[in-house]
């Protein structure tokens, strides 16, 4: 009787550590899955900012950009429709924005085409009282005045009368045309070449920009740039323009490197050869700010129009950060000793905060090595 007793506790306590072993067997994984899922949950939360950050930031990096350094190589200008460009139905030059181009359109305007059509006019109203006053049904038989001493007086001097009359204002342009700069003034220098412009900026630490006609989409290849209405119109916009201040005299030298070219500016009334071995000069002073286009008007071979020139005129302040942003100097000795003192002072000044910085990280250590 013992024995089995004693054989069926040995049995109960064998189930139970059986028992034991199963649910302690069945109990780790379930602690082990909880970190597990928890640490997925953290995983997934944690990596999901770390990507969204990125992409926020990504987008913040192009306004770092200076706006300077655009697509077409200026400030940020957008031509206006009627202003510095042919106008389509438009009858007479364009909109002058300098005073030598005010000077030439009122003489234009005022002067030249008055008296122009006026003698167009009476020689025609002439020519026509002439074939009816003498023709051969009203005269059968013809007269024989050889001439006649009043109208040959009349028509010997009211020629050089009118002549006289316009030479005055026309002089006086001309010499407004070809007034030397004065001193303060920012030199271009335009350089023809065929086919396509370069300029220089000697007043200006003397880079040089490139100028060429941006294509239309469909003519372009690799990585050219195709021109969109921000441009300008087709066959003048430039993938680079050239950048002028407005109220700035501007002294431009033209001259070329094969053969004779023309840097012509109708909204400037300017119109200079460049010829090789030459340097041709005139000077200007735009008033308004804004995009104007011109061309070469001179016929330099096969790809002669397309060879057009954009201008933009834009405030001193701008022209002074666009001339840094392309590599170069302001003009002016003067501004020039300014900074470079403050460069001096400023090293020194970085190099005091330097030791401050790194004794305040570590006081401890440096004060007792002062003391000792």
């Amino acid at each position: 009787m013992t024995g089995r007793m004693t054989g069926l506790k040995t049995i109960a306590i064998a189930a139970g550590l059986m028992l034991g072993s199963v649910a302690y067997a069945a109990a780790p994984p379930t602690v082990e899955q909880t970190p597990a899922k928890a640490t997925g949950v953290t995983v997934a939360t944690a990596q999901a900012p770390t990507a969204a950050t990125p992409a926020t930031a990504t987008p913040a990096a192009p306004a770092a950009v200076d706006p300077l350094l655009i697509d077409n190589g200026g400030p940020v200008v957008a031509p206006v429709a009627g202003i510095g460009q042919p106008t389509d139905k438009h009858v007479g030059v364009q909109a002058q924005v300098t005073p030598t181009g005010r000077r030439a359109a009122w003489m234009h305007d005022v002067i030249l085409m008055p008296v122009i059509t006026a003698i167009s006019v009476f020689v025609l109203l002439l020519l026509m009282y002439a074939m009816w006053r003498y023709r051969r049904a009203a005269n059968p038989v013809a007269s024989k005045t050889s001439h006649n001493t009043t109208i040959e007086v009349i028509w010997t001097l009211a020629p050089v009368v009118i002549l006289v009359l316009i030479a005055v204002p026309s002089i006086g342009l001309l010499q407004a045309q070809f007034k030397p700069a004065p001193a303060n003034a920012i030199t271009l220098k335009a350089i023809g070449n065929q086919w396509y412009w370069s300029y220089q900026y000697p007043d200006n630490g003397g880079f040089e920009i490139t100028s060429n006609m941006l294509k239309e989409k469909g003519e372009t290849t690799g990585t050219e740039r195709a021109r969109t209405d921000a441009d300008g119109p087709a066959l003048l916009a430039t993938d680079n323009r050239i950048v002028l201040p407005v109220g700035v005299p501007i002294r431009l030298l033209t001259t070329s490197n094969d053969v004779i070219h023309a840097w012509a500016m109708p909204a400037f009334w300017i119109k200079l050869d460049a010829i090789p071995g030459r340097i041709n000069e005139t000077s200007f002073t735009i008033e308004k700010p804004g995009v104007y286009f011109g061309q070469c008007s001179e016929l330099c071979g096969a790809r002669h129009g397309y060879m057009p020139i954009t201008v933009a005129a834009v405030d001193k302040a701008t022209f002074d950060k666009w001339v840094v942003a392309k590599g170069g100097t302001v003009k002016g000795a003067a501004p020039a000793v300014v900074p470079a003192a403050a460069v001096t002072a400023t090293p020194a000044v970085a190099t005091d905060a330097a030791p401050t910085t790194t004794d305040a990280a570590a006081p401890a250590i440096s004060a007792p090595k002062a003391d000792k």
